[in-house]
C-alpha cells in the first residue's frame, strides 16, 4: 500500500521527468534541426580575381549523425540523473509537508480519558494542515467538558444513591419490630437488591468512562483474590494463574475477574466445575460446566440486562456487561465460546505489558 508521501513524491517525480523530457527533447530536434539545415552546400561562384577563396565546407553527414547522437545519449543521462535527484528532493520535500499530519496522528493516537487535555497547538500558516490541527483542538475541548460532566455525575450519583438506600436499610432494621420478621426480610432483600443494583450501574459507568490513572497490577494476585473471596457454593472452583502485569485499574480489574468467576459459578449444575485461568501473555480463560446456550444467543451475552436460561440465583443481567466495559477499558477483547459439554468458555485477551 502506498502512502500519501509515497504518492506526493511521484507525482513530483512525474511531473519533473515529463518537464524535463519535453524541454530536452524540444533542444535536441532544435538542434537537429538546424545542423540539418546549415550543411546544406551553397550554389558555387565563379571564382574572381583579388577575392579571397570561399570558407570550407561545412561538416559532412556523418560527422552531424555523431553530434547528434552523442547529444541524444547526454539527454538520456541527464533525464536518468534528474529522475533520481526529483524523487529524493520529492520524497524530502513531500516528508516536510505531511510533518503536521504526523504530529495530528500522534497526537490521536496517544490520546486517551486521562490526557484529554493535550492539544495539537499547530503553528505556522493557517493553511488547510493548520485548519485541520485546529479543528481537532476544539474537538478535544468539547470531549473534555463532556467527560468532565459525565464524571461529576458518577461522583454525585454515587453519593445521591447511596446514602437514601443505607438510610432505609437502618430504618428497615431499627424501626419495623421482631414481630414482622417476614416482611422485614423481604424489605431488607429488596434493599440490597437495590443497592447491588446501583453498585453494577455505577461500576459500568465508571467503567465505560475509562481509567483515569492506570497503573501497572499483576493480575495473578487479582484473580487469586477475587475467586478466594467469591462464593463458590457447591461449585468446584480451580485457579491456574501465571504471572502476567497488565496496565490499568486494580479495583476495576478485581471486579471484571469476580463478574466472570461469579458467572461461571451462578449458571452452572449442582455440584459443577469451573476452571480460571490466566495465562502469561494476558489471557483470562473462564470455563464452566453449566447449560447449553444456543448460539444465536451469543450476541446477548454482554449486553445489559439480558438474562439467558434460567440459574439458581437470578442477577440483574449486569455481570458480562460490566465485566466487557471493564476489558475495553483495559484495551482487552472479550470473547465466549461454548463448551462441548455444554457451559461458557470467556475469554479477556489483555495486552501484557512487557
Amino acid at each position: 500500500m502506498r502512502t500519501i508521501r509515497t504518492r506526493l513524491a511521484l507525482t513530483y517525480t512525474g511531473l519533473v521527468l515529463l518537464t524535463a523530457v519535453v524541454l530536452l527533447a524540444s533542444v535536441n530536434l532544435s538542434l537537429h534541426h538546424r545542423l540539418h539545415v546549415g550543411t546544406r552546400p551553397p550554389a558555387p561562384d565563379a571564382p574572381v580575381p583579388g577575392r579571397p577563396l570561399a570558407e570550407p565546407p561545412p561538416p559532412g553527414p556523418r560527422l552531424l549523425e555523431e553530434v547528434v547522437t552523442y547529444q541524444w545519449e547526454v539527454t538520456g543521462v541527464a533525464i536518468v540523473a534528474m529522475t533520481l535527484v526529483s524523487l529524493a528532493v520529492g520524497w524530502f520535500f513531500a516528508g516536510r509537508m505531511l510533518r503536521p499530519v504526523h504530529r495530528i496522528t500522534a497526537t490521536a493516537r496517544r490520546l486517551s480519558l486521562s490526557n484529554l487535555h493535550e492539544r495539537i497547538s499547530l503553528t505556522g500558516p493557517r493553511d488547510e494542515l493548520r485548519e485541520l490541527a485546529d479543528t481537532f483542538d476544539e474537538m478535544l475541548a468539547r470531549l473534555e467538558r463532556s467527560v468532565e460532566g459525565q464524571r461529576r455525575f458518577i461522583a454525585t450519583a454515587s453519593h445521591e444513591l447511596r446514602t437514601p438506600l443505607a438510610v432505609q436499610r437502618a430504618a428497615i432494621e431499627i424501626g419495623l419490630p421482631d414481630d414482622v420478621g417476614p416482611v422485614k426480610d423481604k424489605l431488607l432483600a429488596a434493599n440490597r437488591r437495590s443497592e447491588r443494583l446501583i453498585d453494577a450501574l455505577l461500576t459500568l459507568a465508571q467503567a465505560e468512562h475509562g481509567i483515569e490513572a492506570p497503573e501497572e497490577v499483576e493480575l495473578s494476585e487479582v484473580v487469586r483474590l477475587a475467586v478466594a473471596e467469591l462464593d463458590h457454593g457447591d461449585v468446584t472452583v480451580t485457579v491456574t494463574a501465571e504471572p502476567c502485569t497488565v496496565l490499568g485499574d486494580r479495583t476495576l480489574l478485581h471486579r471484571l475477574v469476580t463478574n466472570l468467576a461469579g458467572n461461571a459459578v451462578r449458571h452452572n449444575v449442582p455440584r459443577g466445575t469451573a476452571r480460571v485461568t490466566l495465562t502469561g501473555d494476558g489471557v483470562l480463560r473462564v470455563a464452566n460446566t453449566g447449560p447449553h446456550v444456543p448460539p444465536e444467543r451469543f450476541g446477548d451475552l454482554f449486553a445489559p440486562f439480558r438474562r439467558i436460561g434460567t440459574t439458581r440465583t437470578q442477577g440483574a443481567g449486569l455481570g458480562l456487561s460490566i465485566a466487557a466495559a471493564i476489558a475495553r477499558a483495559h484495551g482487552a477483547r472479550m470473547e465466549a465460546r461454548p463448551n462441548p459439554g455444554g457451559g461458557l468458555e470467556l475469554l479477556a485477551r489483555f495486552p501484557a505489558v512487557s
